[in-house]
């Protein structure tokens, strides 16, 4: 080992000059006697740089070194970059060196040894040289993607990090010794960032992770090459994963259940209102109605972003791994987890974690009748991570985070109790345990774990397990009009559809659901790529909410109920809109236990599978909590129990106003005209000064368009035939208007006019 006093003779031989006093402050040459010979320290054999005979065949000798394989001039990412240390303080990379030279180097050219020019006889070039070959990289091998000038400088600036300062001045030591054409004298005084730097221009990204590898195995440092190859390797396995995701979650269809047009998911996604609490209730805005707010939850709300729900400083603050992230359905969770994956992978959020693994519920479905461990399943699902080694999942440098999406559609019963706890991530057992173990926050001791899941109607979480929970409200106004912004690129087009919604107090507030707004935007798309139209867009608010209705249903049947059938889904709608009728004649907008019992539908099944309904909790008093059930939206209540009277007289003949009929057999004949169905229904509701039946009866009014005749077919048992109603109660309603016997209610009638295009 060499000290110091060694090091600066051999820096400056006797007799000679120092680079870095022939060069000026601005880099450039001063001149001497004999200006063309310098001295060229003594070259010596480079590194075996591998275990087995390094192949020459591609050496070749120089009269000076090679350019550099990529400069740092050649990123395109700004001038200056910041790389995060082994400890994690940030250490600024000069990207762009043009005024600056390190040590005793100048960057004026591309040219690592610019300063040391040609030796004036081609036999005294050979003579020096052929001692030093030097290093070149196949240009047939192809290089990893992944390797870029960033990654380089990190993991190799990382590894020497670990290292103790005297094995830091025996590696630079050495590589001065080895490679004195590109450090012409003692790098000693170069700090790490120097150091590096000038290791990478003058070499390829290859070559110099070979050069780091082979001097530390030198000088003992095994541990470290293991190190700097679980860098590259880790680093691989991102880049690979990353580029699943991007195909996988790039593109967006606002409806899961059809399999139409996407788009990419950046042209799509809007802020969300997300909330640092859950349980707070349904959106209950309504444009008629003064609906008291339940009080659901006494905490202050937090306003969140997806880059916060388990960022560094979070956990730091909170310590949680296993966050609950709830909402309606349709209120933007699945948006949610999209725009998390693609903040980690253009590394604007979450750098903490080095990988990122979705695994939705719809997913892991295909594991339910076999044994699989939880290795098995992320092979599976992503085959890139197979590189990984077992300790990658365990260590703390290496954090992993899951994002479980669906669980609501996830059928098995958890027996938190009597469940075996899962030790190893190889052990193969059932898809149950996985599940359970997760909720147990006993799955993987060092992993951060992300559950989106619509209300959950029973605890899913055991009540000790150290968990946070997150609600998802979607859209507040300024969000609804950017999303509409974003998809329609045309700004005279997203006027008119922004002008739309604003043309019903109702479609404005419905528009809190990204879901609604996407249905909107799909129709207006259509409706935009027909040639020359002048039509008007639909008035109709009934349209846009069976619409609503059917795409809920929809995912119903494909994702949660396959085989059911169509009499089953008929049976269950007309069920709860009874429930929605009942309720709303009473003003009543809690479902209690013994509605659900009249009715003869489970809770569970309006929840978590229809998605018409949530559940949250009411603390009305201090220890004291309630479950409650309520739809949705108040004016989904509303549209179901229109549904229910259209139907019960469309299919049955039963007029669900006549209340005279004493005969309970009497309804079951189809006597009744249409027409009388809409009278009294109209009538009904100028009855009731606080507009509780307002928005029904426009509901109610609009199921006879023949657009939304059309779509509530498949529940009619058979055609319906009304060529007259339309005509017959724009008549009536002008009437009722007239005759003014209900002056506050003819603004609700003019209305109802609208809504049958009047």
């Amino acid at each position: 080992m060499m000290d110091d006093s060694e090091l600066e003779v051999m820096a400056t031989p006797p007799g000679s000059s120092s680079p870095g006093d022939a060069v000026s402050e601005r880099g450039e040459i001063v001149s001497n006697e004999d200006e063309d010979l310098y001295y060229i320290p003594e070259r010596r054999l480079s590194l075996d740089l591998g275990p087995s005979a390094m192949d020459t065949s591609q050496w070749h000798f120089v009269d000076q070194a090679i350019a550099p394989a990529l400069s740092y001039r050649s990123m395109t990412s700004e001038d200056n970059s910041i790389m995060t240390d082994v400890d994690g303080s940030p250490t600024r990379v000069e990207l762009n060196k043009a005024d600056s030279y390190s040590s005793c180097y100048s960057l004026d050219s591309d040219d690592c040894e610019k300063i040391i020019p040609k030796l004036k006889c081609k036999d005294d070039s050979v003579s020096v040289l052929t001692d030093t070959p030097e290093l070149t990289q196949d240009p047939n091998e192809m290089r990893h993607p992944s390797l870029t000038v960033a990654f380089t400088f990190k993991a190799i600036s990382k590894t020497l990090g670990k290292l103790s300062e005297s094995d830091i001045k025996t590696f630079k030591m050495m590589l001065w010794k080895r490679y004195p054409q590109s450090f012409n004298t003692s790098p000693q005084g170069m700090d790490m960032v120097d150091l590096v730097d000038r290791l990478l221009e003058c070499f390829d990204l290859v070559v110099s992770l070979q050069i780091t590898k082979t001097l530390l195995e030198e000088i003992g440092q095994k541990k470290m090459i293991d190190y700097l190859q679980t860098l590259c390797i880790r680093n691989e396995v991102r880049h690979d994963l990353s580029e699943t995701l991007k195909r996988k979650y790039g593109k967006v269809c606002d409806d899961p259940s059809v399999q139409e047009e996407t788009r990419p998911f950046e042209d799509v996604f809007t802020d969300l209102h997300i909330t640092s609490t859950c349980d707070n209730g349904p959106n209950i805005e309504h444009e008629v109605m003064n609906i008291e707010k339940l009080d659901s939850n006494r905490e202050a709300a937090k306003l969140l972003s997806t880059k916060d729900i388990l960022s560094d400083e979070r956990l730091e603050h909170s310590n949680y791994k296993l966050i609950l992230i709830t909402g309606v359905a349709g209120s933007g969770k699945s948006m949610a987890v999209r725009r998390l994956i693609f903040d980690w992978i253009e590394e604007r959020s979450h750098q903490h974690v080095s990988f990122l693994f979705p695994l939705p519920f719809r997913e892991l479905k295909q594991f339910e009748n076999s044994k699989v461990s939880v290795l098995e399943i992320i092979h599976t699902l992503y085959p890139e991570t197979k590189k990984l080694r077992e300790e990658d999942y365990r260590c703390d440098d290496c954090k992993i985070m899951f994002i479980f999406d669906g669980l609501d559609e996830y059928n098995g019963t958890f027996d938190f109790h009597n469940t075996s706890l899962l030790g190893d991530l190889k052990d193969s057992t059932s898809l149950n345990i996985i599940v359970t173990n997760l909720l147990r926050d006993r799955l993987l001791y060092r992993g951060l774990f992300l559950i989106f899941s619509r209300s959950p109607l029973k605890r899913c979480i055991p009540w000790d397990t150290h968990y946070d929970e997150i609600d998802v409200q979607g859209f507040h106004d300024p969000q609804k009009d950017e999303y509409f912004k974003k998809r329609f690129k045309d700004q005279d087009q997203a006027a008119r559809v922004i002008a739309y919604i604003n043309s019903s107090k109702t479609l404005r507030i419905m528009c809190h659901l990204p879901l609604f707004c996407s249905l909107v935007a799909d129709e207006f798309q259509q409706f935009f790529k027909e040639p020359m139209t002048r039509a008007e867009p639909p008035r109709s608010i009934t349209y846009m909410y069976t619409k609503l209705m059917l795409s809920l249903i929809r995912q119903h049947r494909i994702f949660r109920a396959p085989h059911r059938s169509s009499d089953k889904e008929r049976d269950f709608l007309m069920k709860l809109g009874k429930l929605a009728f009942n309720m709303l004649e009473q003003g009543q907008f809690k479902i209690t236990k013994s509605d659900w019992k009249e009715v003869g539908i489970k809770g569970e099944e309006a929840v978590i599978n229809s998605g018409l309904c949530t559940q949250y909790i009411t603390k009305p008093f201090v220890l004291h909590q309630e479950k409650v059930i309520s739809f949705i939206h108040p004016t989904m209540q509303e549209y179901l129990a229109a549904l229910y009277v259209f139907l019960s007289f469309t299919n049955q003949g039963k007029n669900i106003f006549d209340h005279q009929l004493k005969d309970k057999f009497k309804g079951m004949f189809k006597g009744h005209k249409a027409m009388e169905l809409y009278k009294s229904a109209v009538d009904s509701s100028l009855r009731w000064a606080d507009g509780k039946l307002d928005i029904f009866l426009r509901f109610l009014l609009g199921m006879a368009l023949k657009t939304n005749l059309e779509l509530l077919q498949p529940f009619c048992t058979s055609p319906v035939k009304w060529p007259t109603l339309i005509e017959d109660a724009t008549a009536f309603i002008r009437k009722r208007i007239t005759e003014n016997l209900y002056p506050g209610r003819n603004s609700n009638l003019q209305r109802c006019l609208e809504e049958l295009s009047a």
